[in-house]
This record gives structure tokens, C-alpha cells and sequence, in this order.
């Protein structure tokens, strides 16, 4: 195969996009397998949703114009390959879910785990978009970067986090009752 070379001074596209990679990896490479271990819990299947985030960002990255930030594109990006994923799976995990289930007795249900597991499944019974933006929540994005990845606005995010948030307690308190 054959280099393609540059004019002086200015790089490929594909180098450009290669470097743009390189970044995404060195900087949000943790944050995207955080991501598909949220939206997949079986090994096998999460490792087939990264290599296809990973590939997907990559080729989006020649569609990059900088209009958005970087992290907000990546994010937008890998979110639209996990809700498919999800489409077509119709499975969702979740690692670490503290704030849902912090007043609750756990050692009253015996095991953490089953805890998680029980948020874990009304975290799946939500509607897609209600999915995205509470897993980006419990990932550390704020209001005006949700926003960015949904294309809902600031305010409609924040009330959604906390009309989810009220859900998802409210369920799993009704569940812990009966």
C-alpha cells in the first residue's frame, strides 16, 4: 500500500483523523468502556459494543467540524451505537448506581449486588431517551452537556434527571415493600 503524501505544512485528512482518535482514546478511551459496561453486562457482548463504539467514533471523525466540542461529538456518537445496540439486545447494565439506592437498608436485603441488580432492571424498563440521559448523568455530565448528546435543552434534561431519579426511588421502594 502506498502513502499518500501530504502538500508541505498540512496533513492528510486521514492523519487528521487518526491524531483526533488518538485523543478520543487518551482522553475519553475509560469514559466509553464505562459507557458499554452501562449499557452491557455480559463480557462478550460489552467487548463487541466498545470495538463497535471505537470503530463508529473513528469513522465519524472524518464528519468532525468542530462546531460541537470534542467530547460532546464522541459522546453524541457512542451513545447512538449503544442505543441501538440496545435496540437490538434489549439489555442494560449499569456498574455503580450509589445515589438510587443510598437510603436504602441494604444490608436489610442482604446482598449489594441484588440491590443493583433490582435498580438495574427499572433502569432497563425506561423509555430509550430516559435511559441516555440518566446514564450520562451517573457518568458526570451536567445539564448543558446532556443536552449536547440528546438534543434536548438544559432545563428539559435537568427535569428529566429528576423526574427519573424520583421514578427509579419511588419503584424500587414499592418493589422493597412487597
Amino acid at each position: 500500500m502506498q502513502a499518500v503524501l501530504s502538500p508541505p505544512g498540512k496533513q492528510s485528512p486521514r492523519m487528521d483523523r487518526d491524531a483526533l482518535y488518538r485523543e478520543v482514546t487518551e482522553k475519553y478511551g475509560a469514559a466509553l468502556g464505562r459507557l458499554a459496561a452501562a449499557y452491557e453486562a455480559e463480557p462478550e457482548r460489552r467487548r463487541d459494543l466498545l470495538q463497535d463504539v471505537h470503530a463508529s467514533v473513528w469513522r465519524s471523525l472524518a464528519l468532525f467540524d468542530r462546531r460541537c466540542s470534542l467530547r460532546t461529538w464522541v459522546y453524541r456518537v457512542a451513545h447512538n451505537v449503544a442505543t441501538s445496540h440496545l435496540v437490538r439486545q434489549a439489555d442494560l447494565r449499569f456498574v455503580e448506581l450509589e445515589e438510587l439506592t443510598a437510603d436504602v437498608d441494604v444490608e436489610a436485603l442482604v446482598d449489594r449486588k441484588l440491590v443493583m441488580e433490582r435498580v438495574l432492571g427499572l433502569i432497563q424498563r425506561l423509555q430509550p431517551i430516559e435511559r441516555q440521559v440518566i446514564i450520562l448523568y451517573l457518568e458526570g455530565l451536567d445539564a448543558l452537556a446532556i443536552s449536547e448528546v440528546t438534543g434536548l435543552s438544559p432545563s428539559n434534561v435537568a427535569t428529566r434527571v429528576h423526574r427519573i431519579k424520583h421514578t427509579l426511588t419511588q419503584r424500587f421502594h414499592e418493589r422493597s415493600q412487597r
